[in-house]
């Protein structure tokens, strides 16, 4: 059998959980997850994990959080004054918003703290510090 090399596009069906059990995100239900090994289209541990697999395995792999979404990072945490949001915006702890930076990006923030004066705004990845598993199964190398 074909074994899956760097450069292979392939097709994957996963599970990925966090340690306590609860899952984060699947494929269940929708077309398998497609890229290219090696090419840096997700995150290093699972892309590391492919080579040598052949059609049909599956198997479990952990992968901690430096080889996931990296350690969170204390500067992409932002203080905004509450009078710079709209009273529309909805603030509640864990709200993901996006917000438009300077040069007119638009980024996906999480709300990490309110208070009267201010809003804490969170642009780590929300998984930034967790590590995960996966259970994957190879479905197809294109």
């Amino acid at each position: 059998m074909t074994e899956v090399k760097t450069g292979d596009t392939v097709r994957i069906h996963y599970t990925g959980t966090l340690a306590d059990g609860s899952t984060f995100d699947s494929s269940a239900g929708r077309d398998p997850l497609e890229f290219t090994v090696g090419s840096g289209q997700i995150i290093p541990g699972l892309d590391k994990a492919m080579p040598g697999m052949t059609v049909g395995d599956s198997k479990k792999i952990d992968v901690v959080a430096d080889e996931a979404y990296g350690q969170p990072d204390p500067a992409a945490r932002q203080a905004v004054p509450r009078t710079e949001i709209p009273d529309d915006v909805p603030l509640d702890l864990g709200t993901q918003l996006q917000v438009q930076t300077p040069d007119g990006q638009t980024m996906a923030v999480t709300v990490a703290e309110v208070t009267e004066e201010q809003v804490t705004l969170d642009a780590n990845h929300p998984l930034a510090g967790k590590d995960l598993t996966f259970d994957i199964e190879l479905v197809e190398i294109a």
